[in-house]
């Protein structure tokens, strides 16, 4: 089987987290600006543990200064996910990041980013739509801003609204106004959680803030009711094994929940988050699901037709992506 070449759609990717190390690294000579030795002997990125990796991101970011690094970023990215075999994608986007919160700031760097998708699908056929987060660890009013930087913005490319950042940071609750915000304004909405919190920060993700899809939920594991619920409810679980197990949330491939929860008909998705970071690539990470859990062509065709259905771009795009992977709506 080639992994590379299974059509694929990604739900869960963090545009800045998938910056390769050498783009980074080459910004940063270019600009003159130290980064005080984020990065290892052979050039990947160097972290030990979830905050200092939250530290090293945000230290990689700051060298992503305009329209122009975010829209050179764009096309790296999008050459890596065609190289994968990725026919969708969804990339989350952080105003604080791109333009520090700034409207008109934020549709030039959104008009940059664009236009690299669009030539990237030209040339690749990769389609690509975006969904702006918060940063949770900013705080709620901090939330508001990206959140009304979002409903100003949506239209063909900005389908969606989320939150990320550090997940222990405050409650979930706090920041419904924001996601309230975002579902006026017509965007659907997902939210990380379940990564480092337990299965109740999946339920307040979905109970408080009305979210369709979780970025992870993995450790809703440890608490089969509610993996019942949320196979029930249609709930989608953006699940980012490589990620999951580079950060330690379990310990091997082997005791990911990933093929549980899609043995009890948990709607789900396969991605790679901040691929660079977890030296992971989401054909790499097929292959490995493959080998642990003898998935086939057929178990990752299913899977990405779920993804499909739970994506949040408009019903034209759907189809079209839909066909390309069998499925006629």
């Amino acid at each position: 089987m080639s992994f590379a070449s299974i059509p694929k759609t990604e739900l869960h990717l963090h545009l800045e987290g998938a910056a390769p190390p050498a783009f980074i690294a080459g910004l940063a000579r270019e600009k003159g600006v130290d980064l005080g030795g984020i990065f290892n002997a052979d050039g990947s990125y160097k972290y030990q543990g979830f905050d200092h990796f939250l530290k090293v991101y945000e230290a990689a970011c700051t060298v992503l200064t305009s329209p122009e690094d975010f829209r050179r970023l764009t096309l790296a990215v999008l050459e890596e996910s065609a190289a994968n075999g990725v026919i969708y994608g969804e990339t989350f986007l952080s105003p604080d990041f791109c333009g520090k919160g700034d409207l008109g700031a934020w549709r030039e760097y959104l008009a940059a980013i664009t236009e690299a998708a669009s030539e990237a699908e030209a040339r690749d056929g990769v389609t690509l739509k975006g969904v702006v987060t918060c940063i949770r660890h900013f705080g709620p009013e901090q939330a508001r801003t990206a959140a009304r930087c979002a409903a100003e913005t949506m239209g063909d490319f900005i389908v969606g609204f989320g939150i990320g950042g550090d997940e222990m940071a405050g409650k979930l609750g706090d920041f419904a106004y924001s996601f309230d915000m975002a579902r006026e304004a017509g965007l659907h909405l997902t939210a990380h959680a379940g990564e480092w919190g337990g299965p109740e920060s999946v339920r307040d993700a979905v109970n408080d803030l009305g979210v369709a899809r979780v970025g992870h939920g993995v450790r809703s594991i440890e608490d089969p009711a509610w993996v019942e619920e949320l196979a029930r409810r249609g709930v989608h679980l953006e699940i980012c094994p490589g990620s999951n197990i580079s950060l330690g949330v379990f310990p091997d491939w082997p005791l990911h929940p990933i093929n549980t929860f899609y043995e009890r008909g948990v709607s789900l998705s396969i991605s790679t988050d901040d691929p660079p970071f977890f030296h992971t690539t989401l054909a790499g990470e097929y292959e490995r699901l493959a080998e642990t859990f003898d998935w086939d062509e057929a178990v990752f065709r299913d899977i990405n037709i779920m993804a499909m259905k739970a994506a949040f771009c408009d019903d034209a795009t759907r189809a079209a992506k839909l066909e390309t992977l069998g499925e006629k709506t």
